[in-house]
Order: C-alpha cells, then structure tokens, then sequence
C-alpha cells in the first residue's frame, strides 16, 4: 500500500491556524480516512464520520428525510465545533452534504443549482440553453406511462435511464421496441427506491413549469453517442472556476461500462480539453454553481471532432481520490476541505510518487454467487508485496452478484485496484499481476461447479 504517512510528513501545514478543524465527510470509508491524512494542514484536521457507508452508498432503498434527520443528530450531539462538511459520494449524500453545511452557515452551493446537476432532464434543458453545441437529443417520459414509447422522438439505438439513481443503475441500451419494453420493466420494478427520495429535495425548490410532472419517478431517453470519454473534475469558489485534474475513462468492448480511469488524462489534445474546461464553466454560471467541487464527463468524437456533455456531478469524485495521491501527492479531498472552510483551494502539484495511475475495475459478467473473497491479511500482503497499489473489495462471500447494491445493469464489479507507474504500459502489467494474485471464487446462480473471477 502507499506509505500516506511519508506523504503526510513532506505535506507544508496552512501554518496560519492554530485550532484544530473539525471536518466531517459523508460516508467515509477507511481507505479514504488514510487518504485524508495525504491533505495539506492534515495535522490540524480532525476527520469524522457522518453517518456511515452502508446507510449512505450501501442501502438499495433511500429514505431521504431519516438520513437528512440522523445527519443532523450526529452534528447537534457532537462536543466540538463543525467547522467543514464534505460530500464525495452521489445522491443521497450530495445533496445531504450541502444542506447541513447551509444550515450551519458553511459554504455550499445553493439547492437550486444542485438540482439543476442533478436532476438529468433540469440539467439537460439548461445545457441546451447555456452550451447547446454540446448537448444530444433527448426526451422524458414517464415510466408507468403505458403509452410512453410514442412520446420518445428519438432514432434507435438510444439510452433510456432515470433523472435520477446511483451510478449507472437503472441504464439501458435500446435497440428496439422489445428491449425498451424490458428495460421499461426492470425500472418500474426499481426506480421509486431513490426517485420517491429524490421526490423529497425536490419538494423543497420551486420547480420551473417545463419540470411540472417530471418529477424523481419520471425516465430520461437519449440519443446514443460515441467516442473518446474524458471526465475534468474542479471547482467554483466564490464565482472562481477551475479545474485541478482530467482523467481518461476507458470503456470495455461492448461500450456499456467504464473499465478503467487514467491520470492524467492522455486521450485527447489539449483544445479539446480546453473546449471542456469553457463548457463546464458556462454551464455552472447558468445554474449558479458556486462554493463547491465538481466533476463533468464529456465524450469526443475525434472523426467529427463532435464534443458531448454527458453529465455534470455536484462533488469531487471518491473514485479519483488515490491517483491524485499517486501522482499529485494528496487527495482531491484537499480542494473539498480547502473550499468548506472558506479557503481558496491550491492547485494540483504533481508531487505524487508517480507519473501516472490508473483506477481499474475488476469485472464478472455473469451472475453468481461469491463463495470467497480475498481476506483481508491477504489483501494487506498483496499490498506489501506491491507497493504501488491499493485493492478494495465490493464482493461479499455469500451475497449474489446481481443482488449487491448500486451496481450497473451489464456488469458487476467485484474490487476495484488503483494503480501507480511511471507510464501506462506499466500499469496495464501492474494490474494484470494483481488480478492473477487475486483469490475470488463464485458459484454460478443455478448452483453449478465453482469458477474464480
């Protein structure tokens, strides 16, 4: 594992505070606790849980106002000053996050322009309005709707998904009208777990009457499109824009699930990049972005040199935190903090241990059930042997694939393995190495012979 200790000891304190800050962080998890310690001034922070994971990310069902009122106790029943709120994982805890901090007169972005990230059909009406180069057709419809494919002006193949869900839950390629039909089926059967919470925060906002209907329950269908993915993440400070690292999110062969996300990213020239870097900063000024962290994803086509917005999310990504420390030399939980205690947040350093890194999914494709997972000694051996990685394990033994929480619709991931080298050739060895030394074993649904990963 990366020795975040010596990365802590070469870190320059703000030297200007003598207090102790209490930071508070949704949904930590211990790799990011470590990562935390990576932070500029970490010797003067003190990082807390606020509610824990498995409520949080963890939970198929979101039961918005039990967490926003469990968040509250924990912060009422703490002894000591909160002094910093940091958000890092999707919808419920980015929204959570900035509510709190508003209440506690913290920096936060307002509700509104949350939503208008959030929500997938608000966002793409006011992309067409700000940078409407960028943005593809689209249309919404209402799900339980039987007559909703003759709402849908769109071509196939398209995508249809919630305004609203976690990660790429929910998402479906259609083809035809008998695979719209099935994916029509599958979220009826799913989206009120989030959508009626989502229903909740927007209950607390006075919605625009092209948004009269299309509320958390409502589905969003969208031309499909392809290319070259690229993801900038950065932030708004008191109406300054910036942007402190972009990454290369690489899809599988089918196109339908991200693989693998490099740092930097090497996929596409620099005008594109900058091209990114304007759009993302007209759109956030339209929807009064400020005081917060954000990350984007854009997909180039290099034939046409087409751009598209794919989405916009209201948070630093917790997916990216290790390779900023792999190659920057602390977390980009830095900026999070940086801008929840009201300071202008310092830009990327390169500082790291490495030239590159690289997040990669470990993937099975069919369902089963995990008869075993790596432990967590030998985890920790891997970790020693290998020094330029970090394993993290979303499996659990007894649990069915198809059965965790939060994962997509075409694949499941099993682990995760952030990965650092001095160039991207060596990374894609470095990560074949631990997936061969990786010990998982499934047993097939239907209670066949065992198969490893």
């Amino acid at each position: 594992m990366l020795d975040h200790d010596s990365l802590l000891n070469t870190s320059a304190d703000r030297g200007t505070e003598s207090d102790e800050k209490n930071i508070f962080v949704l949904g930590l998890t211990e790799v990011q606790r470590d990562e935390l310690q990576t932070v500029h001034g970490a010797r003067s922070y003190r990082s807390h849980d606020l509610l824990d994971y498995e409520t949080l990310v963890d939970a198929s069902h979101v039961e918005f106002q039990k967490l926003l009122d469990a968040a509250r106790r924990e912060l009422d029943a703490f002894g000591g000053s909160v002094d910093a709120i940091v958000s890092h994982w999707d919808f419920p805890t980015s929204v959570i996050g900035p509510i709190l901090a508003k209440e506690r007169g913290l920096p936060a972005p307002s509700l509104e322009s949350l939503l208008k990230c959030e929500h997938k059909y608000w966002s793409r009406l006011e992309q067409r309005a700000s940078v409407p180069e960028c943005v593809s057709q689209f249309a919404s419809f209402d799900p339980f709707d039987d007559d909703a494919f003759d709402q849908i002006d769109l071509r196939f193949p398209f995508w249809v998904k919630p305004v609203k869900s976690h990660s790429s839950n929910l998402g479906f390629e259609v083809r035809d009208r008998a695979s719209f039909d099935e994916a029509v089926a599958q979220i009826r059967e799913e989206i009120e777990h989030v959508g009626n919470a989502f229903n909740a925060v927007l209950d607390r906002v006075d919605l625009p009457p092209e948004l009269q209907g299309a509320g958390g329950n409502t589905c969003l269908a969208e031309q499909l499109i392809s290319g070259i993915q690229v993801a900038p993440e950065g932030s708004v400070f008191r109406g300054e824009f910036a942007v402190h690292g972009i990454f290369d999110m690489h899809r599988d062969a089918s196109g339908t699930s991200i693989e693998r996300i490099d740092y930097p990213a090497s996929s596409v020239p620099s005008h594109v990049q900058e091209r990114m870097t304007d759009i993302l900063e007209r759109y956030l000024r339209r929807v009064g972005f400020d005081d917060a962290c954000f990350n984007g994803e854009f997909m180039w086509d290099e034939e046409t040199d087409d751009l598209w917005l794919i989405e916009v999310n209201t948070r630093i990504s917790q997916s990216h935190s290790e390779m900023f420390v792999m190659v920057d030399g602390a977390s980009n939980h830095e900026v999070a903090i940086d801008i929840a205690l009201g300071h202008a947040p310092r830009p990327s350093s390169g500082d790291g241990e490495f030239r590159v890194a690289s997040q990669c999914m470990i993937f099975r494709d069919d369902d089963a059930i995990v008869t075993r997972i790596p432990t967590a000694d030998e985890i920790a051996e891997l970790e020693r042997r290998h020094p330029w990685c970090v394993i993290t394990i979303e499996a659990e033994e007894g649990v069915q694939l198809s059965e965790m929480a939060n994962q997509n619709s075409y694949r499941y991931i099993v682990g995760r393995v952030y990965v650092g080298a001095d160039d991207r050739e060596q990374l894609a060895e470095r990560f074949d190495t631990i997936v061969s030394e990786l010990p998982f074993e499934f047993e097939p649904a239907g209670g066949e012979e065992k198969a490893d990963v």
